[in-house]
């Protein structure tokens, strides 16, 4: 490979890098600090940008060694591992977990709320599906 084409191919992938991170929304909690992010492709990771987990686009949710751990169903529905229902986030952006009791909402502008309705984060621009995932099930970063 000539210095030229080399050279073009870095620029291409720090290009490729760039535009993912751009694609990355922030999760922040209710200090406003940074404290993760979820990606377009839905790769979750922390304030140091670990992979820290994955929402497929079948709803599969896995853990950072990428291993099922859950299902969030086209209904709201949240499964763990053995397919017993943990939770539910229903159309309104209301969690509920798996006794039906309300435990927090995540609203349409990315305010997160937390079971006294007070707000816990922010997950703006992230489907309320995963903001909901991501804070009150899985990744326990309320």
């Amino acid at each position: 490979m000539t210095s030229g084409r080399l050279f073009a191919a870095i620029v291409l992938l720090f290009m490729l890098s760039a535009a993912q991170q751009v694609n990355a929304q922030e999760l922040r909690n209710s200090s406003d600090v940074l404290i993760g992010k979820i990606e377009s492709g839905g790769v979750v990771r922390d304030k140091t940008n670990r992979q820290v987990g994955k929402i497929d686009s079948d709803g599969a949710i896995r853990n950072s060694s990428n291993a099922q751990i859950g299902k969030l169903q086209s209904d709201g529905m949240i499964r763990d591992i053995s397919n017993a229902p943990i939770g539910k986030i229903q159309s309104d952006g209301v969690v509920r977990d798996k006794n039906n009791a309300q435990i927090g909402k995540v609203q349409s502008d990315g305010t997160v709320l937390g079971k006294s309705n007070a707000r816990i984060g922010t997950a703006k621009g992230i489907k309320k599906e995963w903001a909901a995932v991501v804070f009150f099930f899985f990744f326990d970063l309320k």
